[in-house]
């Protein structure tokens, strides 16, 4: 009996150079790459990200919004979106369409059931991560707004190890000692990979009273803002803790689409500062890239 010839095998190693060139096109359209990240859950880091895209999309620029917390998909709901199963085109999977034109794409659009388990292990998550970078057809935007998983395992180092121009990074923080110190991991790990920090914002410093507007320091205060001196990074700003923050979350409506608050005259200030930094990176980035171009032509001319 003669034998089966062997099934054509695809090489994982071509596989990945194959996915890493077309998230290379991908980005090349995109301006600037903003990813938020925090040392530990539950400081707000996707309250600040889906916030972060509204605004700057507020602001009349194409924005883009990946939600890369693969185990937590919450963007979804923090923008109010109940679409599911993203469309395909020849141009490969488009982006579901949230308020302002924000151009979203979250594993939890390709879930059954909303409460079904991510149910992963870590070189699997890196994997499809890259693919909803490499696949996804974000097209030309000023910004993609990356949120990160929380932490700086293997999810987090596979982003910024697939963003070669990443333009760099917003870490959120909470006032009290064991987050600081889980942020200044995140910081730390930031420096050793070589990805320019944005800045540091420090959420819910301080709780606002919805009766008398009184601020409690339940978590403490400060904290952010002494760990981006120790480090000699720009601190952002910060925001109190709101009851309301919740509320506007469930309904799918980001804060800062309330005016006459103090969240949001807060939060457009952050903005503010993260355009400046963010434009203030990128030329420093080209200078480098210049300077890098010339000594490479020196030394071509040196050995003709």
């Amino acid at each position: 009996m003669s034998k089966q010839p062997p099934k054509d095998k695809k090489n994982p190693f071509l596989e990945q150079m194959e996915r890493q060139k077309r998230i290379k096109e991908r980005m090349a359209k995109i301006k600037y790459k903003i990813a938020v990240l925090s040392g530990k859950g539950g400081v707000g880091k996707t309250t600040v990200a889906v916030n972060l895209a509204y605004t700057l999309a507020i602001r009349g620029y194409k924005v883009g919004l990946l939600d890369a917390d693969i185990y937590g998909p919450d963007v979804p709901i923090a923008l109010g979106i109940n679409k599911k199963f993203p469309e395909g085109s020849e141009e490969g999977i488009e982006p579901i369409l949230g308020p302002l034109n924000i151009r979203t794409m979250s594993l939890q659009y390709l879930l059954e059931r909303d409460y079904d388990p991510v149910i992963w292990m870590g070189p699997l998550v890196v994997k499809a991560i890259q693919q909803l970078l490499s696949d996804v057809n974000w097209g030309e935007l000023d910004y993609l707004i990356i949120d990160l998983p929380p932490g700086t395992g293997d999810e987090v180092l596979g982003i910024i190890k697939s963003i070669e121009d990443l333009t760099g990074l917003v870490v959120v923080v909470t006032p009290q000692k064991i987050a600081v110190s889980d942020a200044r991991k995140a910081i730390a790990m930031a420096k050793i990979v070589k990805v320019p920090i944005i800045g540091v914002i420090e959420n819910m410093r301080g709780f606002i009273c919805p009766h008398c507007g009184k601020i409690t320091y339940i978590f403490g205060k400060g904290g952010g803002e002494k760990a981006a001196k120790e480090f000699n990074i720009e601190f952002l700003g910060w925001l109190p803790l709101d009851v309301r923050i919740m509320e506007w979350t469930d309904e799918g409506k980001p804060f800062v689409a309330e005016e006459n608050t103090e969240l949001h005259t807060r939060f457009i200030e952050i903005v503010s500062k993260i355009e400046k930094r963010v434009e203030k990176i990128s030329k420093e980035l080209s200078k480098k890239v210049k300077n890098t171009e010339t000594k490479n032509n020196t030394l071509f001319r040196a050995k003709k």
